[in-house]
């Protein structure tokens, strides 16, 4: 598996990384066994950036992750996030130090080891100056619990202010060929202070690479079954969307998946893209990508596709991202 720098502090990881969160939560039914081996089957084709966050569960990500890295610790970067802390069935982000350090305590505990590789805020907490939370989570560097620092879903100006107060090293946020809002300010802004961007939802949450047509296709806890890209008219926009990639990558001679993937790599080495998944199969394949080489017409032509139709998240969720 090729590798890439993410960001200008050191930090390097695998080309292509596995989001770990649909193995406990949000995308219908879980198998642990079939998940925990795929991180093992994911570390033999060098894919070993792994993603987790204490909200996945939550906890019961973490302590998946755990699990499946025992005794190979080493063979693995590990990513996990904290800031939403759930309250009487309520999100509370909550970016405060004291958070921050109750925390990463927990974090290290699930995870079984003495440090996370890269650290992220997952979501901006309005009530907390990010100076507080970044500063906290620096001196956690320091004490060698975290290597890097990482912020998730931040805006142009929010990820100046954290960078000034701590070297940051990666944004996280979603990108993918249905979702290219960050070209415009964004990506621009990590380029200049020369941070990674890790993309999540590379495939538009499977949607692009075929695993559902319909949301009824999904289990009934599938939080995408009430998405606003995959109900009413925006359903069938996507569809058309979808359709497209899927005849580009047949012309192409690869998965639908593989394409997407392969284009997300190709718009910079600074950036790495991490599909979620929960089986062998999808991430055999999605580690197959990063030897697709894809010509100017094929860029071009994929850079023709239309935005999807509807936003990321419902109301609420769109009011926590690019904060």
């Amino acid at each position: 598996m090729k590798r890439r720098q993410l960001g200008t502090q050191g930090l390097e990881v695998s080309a292509v990384g596995l989001g770990c969160m649909g193995m406990s939560a949000f995308y219908g039914e879980t198998d642990e066994h079939e998940s925990v081996a795929t991180i093992h089957r994911a570390s033999e084709l060098g894919v070993t950036f792994l993603d987790t966050a204490e909200m996945y569960g939550p906890h019961a990500n973490e302590e998946l992750v755990g699990r499946a890295i025992a005794g190979r610790r080493d063979d693995y970067v590990i990513a996990t996030k904290f800031g939403v802390r759930r309250v009487d069935g309520e999100h509370i982000l909550d970016g405060s130090a004291a958070n921050v350090r109750r925390s990463i305590e927990g974090s290290l505990r699930r995870l079984g080891t003495n440090h996370v590789d890269l650290y992220y805020q997952h979501r901006m907490d309005p009530n907390t100056p990010v100076e507080e939370t970044v500063g906290a989570m620096g001196e956690l560097v320091g004490e060698g619990k975290i290597r890097y620092l990482g912020l998730s879903e931040a805006a142009p100006e929010t990820i100046r202010r954290a960078h000034e107060t701590h070297p940051i090293t990666a944004v996280q946020t979603e990108y993918s060929l249905w979702t290219r809002e960050l070209e415009a300010e964004i990506l621009p802004t990590l380029r200049e202070l020369g941070i990674g961007l890790v993309s999540y939802s590379p495939l538009g949450r499977g949607f692009l690479a075929g695993r559902f047509d319909s949301p009824e296709d999904l289990d009934d806890d599938d939080f995408r079954r009430h998405g606003p890209r995959f109900t009413g008219a925006n359903l069938e926009a996507n569809r058309q969307l979808a359709s497209r990639v899927r005849e580009l990558a047949q012309e192409k001679g690869v998965t639908a998946a593989q394409l997407a993937l392969a284009w997300v790599l190709a718009q910079g080495t600074g950036i790495v893209p991490i599909p979620g998944t929960k089986r062998r199969s999808y991430v055999e394949q999605n580690a197959e990508a990063v030897e697709i080489e894809l010509s100017e017409n094929e860029l071009a032509r994929l850079a023709e596709l239309p935005a999807a139709a509807g936003e990321r998240y419902d109301e609420a969720g769109m009011r926590s991202v690019n904060v």
